[in-house]
């Protein structure tokens, strides 16, 4: 080739897939590794050129606007730290370039599938979670967060994503409508992505808890929750051919004082089922958080053991269940019902108790 070829006649042939997002929005190091000088690729950027410099240090290899996939992409490599081999320049097609970086926020919800989180595409920024030791600034539509103790993220394809309860906490942070921070927890647990105890002690960690907008919606969280466990707990007798117990009850001793209420109780084998819904509601010094601030220890804790060993001594059998053990593994749970019904028979004789309403 002569002096006079241009620019973009003398670079590498790069290995461009249309479908392949990572192979439409390189950074800086991966285009170095794939033999891309710094020089070529200002030139292929210029205006009218074939190429965009979509965030600092990340480019896109194509003149139209960016796609929703393509702004993810590049907001998680201006974010992560090229790997060794990148630099080397021997990067794979595995290897993506996000390092420790991974997606928060309402594009997490997004990619777990949350309706009310919108069209990935439609969103104006991307949040994306990074240790706190990293220096590093917000830009165009990425949002950069920090934190001191990174989650175990969860892989949405190849797309390194933060929990569903993180990712609502980091939501939640930048959302001040009362009525959307509710339809986002609401979802979160009518449609089984996690459990209440899990955002609220996410929500408590983050220091949200007091905020306006938040505590009429982690009301209606939790009342969704109970509502959805007690739901799956009717099924799981129904389909599971357990015999009909009384529901939602309290139980007393005759003449003396309430023993407390139960979800549901089979008086003719003395068994209760409990349904543990509680959830830390405040943040007080005791326990540290996976923020490196204070939590508190569930307040609740003590007033169920208690009142469960009560009825223990008394010859109940108090079976303790989960909203999540009801998600996962409702026939597991089934089975320990219904052990504890036949076990009945072995047993001493409970005291007699009396069944009200609750």
């Amino acid at each position: 080739m002569t002096q006079n070829t241009p620019l973009s006649a003398r670079l590498p042939r790069l290995p461009l897939h249309p479908g392949d997002v990572t192979q439409r929005v390189l950074s800086a190091a991966q285009l170095r590794a794939r033999g891309v000088s710094a020089a070529q690729t200002s030139a292929q950027c210029l205006p009218g050129g074939p190429w965009q410099h979509l965030l600092p240090g990340v480019y896109l290899l194509h003149p139209g606007p960016p796609t929703g996939q393509e702004r993810l992409h590049g907001a998680l490599l201006y974010a992560g730290r090229p790997p060794v081999s990148a630099r080397r320049g021997a990067a794979g097609p595995s290897d993506a370039g996000y390092g420790e970086a991974m997606v928060t926020g309402g594009a997490a919800l997004a990619l777990h599938g949350f309706a009310s989180a919108g069209e990935l595409g439609a969103l104006h920024r991307i949040d994306v979670l990074v240790p706190r030791t990293r220096r590093l600034r917000s830009t165009r539509f990425v949002e950069v967060l920090r934190t001191a103790s990174m989650p175990v993220p969860v892989r949405v394809g190849e797309v390194p994503v933060a929990p569903v309860e993180r990712a609502l906490a980091d939501a939640v942070a930048a959302i001040s409508d009362a009525a959307d921070v509710r339809r986002l927890l609401t979802e979160a647990v009518r449609d089984g992505h996690c459990e209440p105890a899990a955002v609220v002690r996410e929500l408590s960690e983050a220091k949200l808890l007091g905020r306006p907008a938040v505590v009429g919606a982690v009301d209606a969280l939790l009342a969704e929750g109970r509502a959805v466990a007690e739901a799956r707990l009717y099924a799981m007798v129904r389909e599971y051919g357990l015999p009909e117990p009384v529901w939602n009850v309290e139980l007393r001793l005759p003449g003396g004082p309430g023993l407390g209420g139960v979800d549901a109780y089979w008086p003719d084998h003395a068994v209760a089922v409990e349904l543990d819904s509680r959830a830390p509601r405040h943040a007080v010094h005791g326990v540290s958080g996976r923020r490196g601030g204070r939590v508190q220890e569930d307040p609740q804790w003590a007033a169920c053991a208690a009142k469960r060993e009560h009825l223990e001594r008394l010859g109940i059998t108090v079976v303790h269940l989960t909203p999540r053990k009801l998600r996962e593994a409702l026939d597991q749970q089934a089975t320990v019902v219904r052990t504890a019904l036949m076990a009945a028979a072995d047993r001493e004789p409970a005291a007699y108790v009396m069944v009200l309403p609750r």
